[in-house]
C-alpha cells in the first residue's frame, strides 16, 4: 500500500470507537459518543442501560442537521452549512441524576431525555458554547458572545452575566491549554446559583496571525500571554439566579492561577490555585454565601507542583481528597491524601481519580512500569494505604465509575483499538462495541528500560525484518513534559510501523521530564531542559544499539513536532556526531515566545533567568556557525502559518539564524494550516518528509 494512503488510513482507525464515556451517578446508565464506523467521523450520542444490558442511539447529528423543506431558503442554506461543518456531537453534559443531557451541535442546543429518548431543540440567543443543565435538570446554562445565559423551564432565555470586553463562564487560554480546565462555571447543587469565572484579557499582549498566501484577508488578532508577559485576570463570583452576587475572595495577586474548581452536594466549592511559578499552591474551600475562603491544604515543591486530575473533592465522610507527592523514606511517588492521611500505596504513581464505586475511589495509576496504566480500587474507610487492581492484561487502561458500575477501556499490544468492558456489582455485564476499522497489521515494538536512569524506550523494526541486516535509524520523539510516547498500546505504533516499513528501525525514547516513572524523574528537567533531555536521548540510543546490533548509528535521523520539533533541531545542532538529519515540525525555538504557565513552570521568569532562556534557545544556538562544514546537518523545517499555539515566528526566526550562520536547510510554510497539518496536506507532507530523510541518511 502506498505510504500516503497508509497515512490517511491511520487517522480513520479511531472513527467508530467509543469516547467521552460517562457513568450516571446511580450507575444505571453509561452514556458515550460514537460514530457509525470507519468512514464516519461524525459522533452520535448513545446510552447503555445497565438493567436491560442494551444500548440505544439517542441523537444522530446527520438527522438533526438535515434540511427542513418548510424553512425559508436562507435558513435552509444556513442549516446545510452547519451540517457540513459541525462534524458530529463533540461534547455533552448531564444533570445530577443522569436522566437528561444537553449538547451543542453546529451552534444549536439540544436536550435529550436519557430514559425515553425524547429530544428537543432549545432556542438560544446565539451559538451555544459549553451548555450545562442544573443538577435538577430544569434549567440549562450556556455561553454565547462571552455572556453566561440561563434558559428557564418555560423557555425564557436571560443573561446571567455579561459585559463588553470580558468573558463570563469560559476558561481562559492558560486554564484550558496548560491546566486542562476546560470549563468556566459550576452549578450549585440546588440549582439556584452558579460559581462563575470572569476573564479580563485587556492586559494580555495582542499578537497578529496572518497567512501571506491570502493577502486580501485581514490578520487574526489573538490575546497571547507569552513568557514574562501579563496573564488574563481571572476572578470567581457566585451568581444567584435572582440577581444576587458574591465575590470569591483569595489572594489573587499571590495565587493568580485557577487550576481547578468543583461544587458538589458533598460540600461547598473547592478550588486549587497556584503561584505564578507554580512552586506553591492552595486547596481552598469557598463559603458560597459570603465568598470567604478557608485553606484546606498546601501544595509545595521547590521545582513545581503537579496537581492530580480529579482532585480536590469532598469524600462522603467530609474529608477532602487531595493529590500530592511522597518523597521520603526511599519513596518517590504521586499519591492521594484525605485531610493529610495517605490513602494510596507509595508504590503507585497515581495519574487520575476516575470516579467512585460505592464509597471507594477508582483511580488510574502505574505500578512500576510506566508504559502501562492500570485501574485500581482504593478504600477510603480503612486505616492504611490499600489498593485492589481491577485490570490484569498489560496495556493502557482507563476507567469511568459511579454507583456500582465501572466502565474500563483498554488498549494493549495484543488487540486493535479501544475495548470497553462494563462491570456492575463486580460482574462483567457487557461491552461497548467499537465500530472502528481494524488496522491491516499489528506492530510489535520491543519495549525496554535502559541506562542507570531506567529510561523507557522502544524499537520497532520493519515487518519481515531479517536479523543481521543493518538499518538506518529514525528517532521518532516528543520528549516534553506531560506526554509519553512509549505506551503498551497498539494504536500508538501504527504510524511508526509505516515509517519502519519504509526501511527504518524506529526508535522512541521517553527521557527524564516525561511522566509515568516518578515525580523526581519528571522534575529533573527543571531549569535545564536541553542538557538533561538531550543527554538522555543520546545515552538511550547508544544503549539500545548495544542491545540491538541492527541499529546503524552511522545513519540516524530524528523527527519530531512541537516540543519534539525543538528537540529534533537541538539534536542536530548540538550533537551532529550522533544525529545526521532532522525533520523539525512547528518547534518552539525562542522560549520567550511561548506561553506563561508552561514556560515559566520549567524555566522561570525571563527577567530572573535570562541565561536559562538563552541556553535553551534554538535561535541563539543556530546563529553560531558550525566548527566544521560536515557539522551542518540537513534540516527540514515545517510550520503552519496560522498556528496560534506555537506561532510561525518561531520557525521563521530559526530559519533566519540558520541562514545567517551559513547552515543550509529547507523550509515548508504550510499555508492555511495551524499547529498540525491535516487531510491531504498531511499526506503530502509525510511523503516529503520520507523522501528528505531517505536522501539525508543514504
Amino acid at each position: 500500500m502506498d505510504y500516503p494512503e497508509l497515512a490517511a488510513r491511520t487517522r480513520r482507525f479511531s472513527y467508530g470507537a467509543p469516547r467521552a464515556v460517562t457513568v450516571t451517578s446511580d450507575g444505571a446508565r453509561v452514556v458515550f459518543l460514537r460514530s457509525s464506523g470507519p468512514e464516519d467521523g461524525s459522533d452520535a450520542l448513545w446510552v447503555y442501560d445497565v438493567a436491560t444490558r442494551a444500548e440505544r442511539r439517542l441523537a444522530d447529528p446527520a438527522a438533526l442537521l438535515t434540511d427542513d423543506v418548510d424553512l425559508p431558503p436562507a435558513e435552509r442554506a444556513l442549516r446545510e452549512r452547519l451540517r457540513l461543518s459541525a462534524g458530529g456531537i463533540g461534547s455533552y453534559a448531564m444533570d445530577a441524576a443522569g436522566v437528561m443531557a444537553v449538547f451543542p451541535l453546529g451552534g444549536r442546543l439540544f436536550r435529550v431525555d436519557l430514559l425515553t429518548g425524547d429530544l428537543t431543540e432549545l432556542h438560544t440567543a446565539g451559538p451555544a458554547v459549553d451548555p450545562r443543565p442544573d443538577p435538577a435538570g430544569r434549567r440549562v446554562a450556556y455561553v454565547t458572545g462571552g455572556a453566561l445565559r440561563v434558559i428557564e423551564p418555560d423557555g425564557t432565555d436571560a443573561v446571567l452575566a455579561g459585559e463588553e470586553g470580558v468573558t463570563w463562564g469560559l476558561a481562559e487560554f492558560i486554564g484550558a491549554e496548560e491546566f486542562h480546565r476546560f470549563r468556566g462555571y459550576w452549578w450549585a447543587p440546588d440549582g439556584r446559583s452558579i460559581l462563575t469565572a470572569r476573564v479580563d484579557e485587556s492586559r494580555v499582549p495582542r499578537w497578529h496571525l496572518h497567512d501571506p498566501s491570502q493577502p486580501e484577508q485581514p490578520p487574526t488578532t489573538v490575546a497571547y500571554p507569552h513568557a514574562g508577559a501579563t496573564n488574563a485576570k481571572v476572578t470567581l463570583h457566585v451568581l444567584d439566579l435572582d440577581g444576587g452576587w458574591v465575590d470569591v475572595h483569595w489572594d489573587r495577586e499571590t495565587y493568580p492561577y485557577l487550576v481547578d474548581a468543583s461544587w458538589t452536594e458533598q460540600g461547598g466549592p473547592l478550588l486549587t490555585v497556584l503561584r505564578r511559578l507554580q512552586q506553591h499552591g492552595l486547596v481552598i474551600a469557598v463559603d458560597p454565601r459570603t465568598g470567604e475562603t478557608q485553606v484546606h491544604a498546601e501544595l509545595a515543591d521547590p521545582r513545581w507542583v503537579e496537581p492530580v486530575p480529579g482532585t480536590p473533592q469532598h469524600l462522603a465522610d467530609g474529608r477532602v481528597l487531595v493529590g500530592g507527592e511522597l518523597a521520603h523514606d526511599g519513596y518517590d511517588s504521586r499519591c492521594l491524601f484525605a485531610d493529610g492521611s495517605l490513602l494510596t500505596p507509595p508504590n503507585l504513581y497515581v495519574r487520575r481519580v476516575a470516579g467512585r464505586l460505592g464509597a471507594d475511589l477508582v483511580v488510574e495509576a502505574s505500578e512500576g512500569e510506566p508504559s502501562e496504566q492500570h485501574v485500581f480500587r482504593i478504600p477510603v474507610s480503612h486505616a492504611g494505604a490499600q489498593a485492589t487492581r481491577l485490570t490484569a492484561e498489560p496495556g493502557w487502561h482507563v476507567a469511568h465509575a459511579a454507583g456500582s458500575t465501572v466502565v474500563i477501556g483498554s488498549q494493549t499490544l495484543e488487540h486493535a483499538g479501544w475495548q470497553y468492558t462494563i462491570r456492575h456489582d463486580d460482574t462483567v455485564i457487557g461491552t461497548i462495541p467499537s465500530l472502528a476499522a481494524t488496522p491491516p497489521f499489528a506492530p510489535r515494538p520491543a519495549l525496554e528500560r535502559v541506562t542507570d536512569r531506567g529510561l523507557p524506550t522502544a524499537v520497532l523494526y520493519p515487518r519481515g525484518h531479517v536479523a543481521g541486516r543493518k538499518l538506518p535509524v529514525l528517532v521518532a520523539i516528543y520528549g516534553g513534559p506531560g506526554h509519553q510516547e512509549v505506551i503498551a498500546a497498539r494504536a500508538r505504533w501504527l504510524e511508526k510501523q509505516w515509517w519502519a516499513d519504509a526501511g527504518f528501525a524506529v526508535v522512541t525514547i521517553d527521557n527524564r521530564g516525561t511522566p509515568g516513572v516518578s515525580p523526581g524523574f519528571e522534575k529533573a528537567i527543571h531549569r535545564r531542559f536541553s542538557d538533561v533531555i538531550l543527554t538522555d536521548q543520546v545515552d538511550a540510543l547508544q544503549a539500545l544499539a548495544e542491545k540491538h546490533p541492527d541499529l546503524d548509528l552511522d545513519r540516524v535521523a530524528i523527527r519530531g513536532w512541537s516540543f519534539g520539533g525543538w528537540l529534533s533541531a537541538l539534536a542536530v545542532l548540538r550533537r551532529p556526531d550522533v544525529y545526521h538529519c532532522a525533520v523539525v515540525g512547528a518547534p518552539v525555538t525562542d522560549w520567550t515566545l511561548y506561553d506563561t504557565a508552561y514556560t515559566e513552570r520549567y524555566l522561570g521568569l525571563p527577567a530572573d533567568a535570562p541565561e536559562v532562556y538563552s541556553h535553551n534557545s534554538l535561535v541563539e544556538l543556530a546563529a553560531e556557525p558550525p566548527v566544521r562544514p560536515e557539522e551542518a546537518r540537513p534540516m527540514l523545517l515545517v510550520h503552519g502559518l496560522v498556528d496560534d499555539n506555537v506561532v510561525a515566528a518561531h520557525t521563521l526566526r530559526l530559519s533566519a539564524a540558520l541562514l545567517g550562520s551559513g547552515r543550509p536547510h529547507s523550509m515548508i510554510p504550510l499555508t492555511g494550516a495551524t499547529h498540525m497539518a491535516a487531510g491531504g496536506l498531511a499526506e503530502k507532507l509525510l511523503r516529503i518528509e520520507l523522501d528528505f530523510i531517505r536522501r539525508s541518511v543514504s
